[in-house]
């Protein structure tokens, strides 16, 4: 990735790192995914309660409200578990859970989205779950420039075993890991 970015937009510029992060993780996202994650980023970039939150009581919360309230609070679930599993791996550690943790809550958020919101945009929601993976390894491949390699193999460990991200695959096994065919006990999403 480059170390100078002259785009003369800050959308621009996340667009730039994202394409640049899909390119070195060797994932190709659609138009509306990159579109998606520009704005994700956009979004969150002031968020420091981000990491405080805990997924399940605000999945919970979510199920549990009515009408674009739950709409927005299921985005929100997603769009954080996103976040963390993407670019703070380590909260997972952290907080004692697996990754696997974040990556059922944000992509079963997202899939409650597209399966229950009856607007024009119930199929990204869909998109966004089956995708999710593709979105974690783009957003990771951004943070990775500015990660020690003990902490990036660490957590490329655990997104491979937890959701047998390819991506994670080929950094274990470029960092000279001994990486088993089959990914961990969770299905692959």
């Amino acid at each position: 990735m480059s170390d100078l970015i002259l785009e003369t937009s800050s959308t621009a510029q996340w667009h730039r790192l994202i394409t640049e992060a899909e390119s070195h993780c060797g994932t190709h996202l659609d138009e509306d995914a990159e579109s998606y994650l520009v704005f994700l980023l956009m979004r969150y970039l002031r968020r420091p309660d981000l990491l405080r939150r805990v997924m399940a009581m605000g999945y919970l919360q979510a199920m549990l409200a009515d009408g674009h309230l739950r709409e927005e609070r299921l985005r929100d679930v997603g769009d954080e578990c996103l976040i963390l599993t993407g670019l703070f791996p380590g909260q997972a550690r952290r907080r004692r859970v697996n990754l696997g943790y974040f990556i059922d809550i944000g992509r079963g958020a997202y899939g409650h989205l597209g399966e229950s919101a009856g607007t024009a945009i119930a199929p990204l929601y869909l998109m966004l779950a089956d995708a999710f993976r593709d979105l974690m390894d783009v957003l990771n491949a951004m943070r990775a420039e500015h990660t020690s390699l003990d902490v990036l193999i660490a957590d490329a460990a655990d997104r491979y075993w937890q959701s047998g991200s390819p991506a994670a695959r080929r950094q274990l096994e470029e960092a000279g890991c001994m990486v088993p065919p089959e990914p961990g006990p969770m299905r692959r999403h």
